[in-house]
């Protein structure tokens, strides 16, 4: 295999692989926001509270989540913009 398909495949799981992070982060925020929710509801205050700590526990776990999405997009554009620098850098030389 060549250097260029090693590399090619190398670049193509760690794509994955990050963005696969985000798809099970964002999930897993939910069901662990709900979940919490859920159970503040049931057990804590014995259904009296219900549905309401449930639909907060929902809400925060989606914010954790989109909070996830927006740190990966903002961490890989700064290394975007790193390595098109260097590039540039590259070049001028």
């Amino acid at each position: 295999m060549s250097d260029l398909k090693k590399d090619l495949k190398k670049e193509f799981v760690q794509l994955l692989a990050n963005y696969g992070h985000i798809g099970f982060t964002f999930v897993a925020a939910i069901v662990v926001g709900m979940g919490g929710g859920i159970y503040l509801d049931q057990k804590v205050f014995d259904g009296r509270t219900s549905p309401w700590f449930t639909f907060i526990g929902l809400a925060l776990g989606i914010a954790a989540g989109y909070k996830t999405l927006f740190e990966v997009i903002w961490r890989d554009k700064k290394a975007e913009e790193k390595k098109k620098a260097e590039e540039r850098k590259n070049h001028e030389e």
